[in-house]
Order: structure tokens, then C-alpha cells, then sequence
């Protein structure tokens, strides 16, 4: 049985990860772009479970 070389996983993973972090600052960016937050927004969002982060 011939070793496995690791090398392409590793690159595969790390392209993976940065494809989806590349999205997500997209999308965050995007979000945040289309809805200025103000105070008062920042204090409705705490009581709003749906603009929680990481949910």
C-alpha cells in the first residue's frame, strides 16, 4: 500500500475554509451595508433572539 501524500487534503481544507469565510464576510458585509445600525437598533437587537450572532 502506497502512503497516502497529505499535501492535497491540507489544501482542500484550507480553500474550503477560506471559500467559506470569504462568504460569510460577504454576507455580514452585505447585511451591514443594506441596514445602518444606530443605537437604538443595536438595543433591539439584543432583545431580538434572531439577529443574535452566531445563531
Amino acid at each position: 500500500m502506497p502512503q497516502l501524500n497529505p499535501a492535497p487534503w491540507l489544501l482542500i481544507l484550507i480553500l474550503s475554509w477560506v471559500t467559506l469565510l470569504f462568504l460569510f464576510k460577504t454576507k455580514t458585509t452585505n447585511a451591514t451595508a443594506l441596514n445602518p445600525t444606530t443605537a437604538a437598533d443595536l438595543k433591539a437587537d439584543k432583545m431580538n433572539p434572531w439577529n443574535w450572532p452566531w445563531t
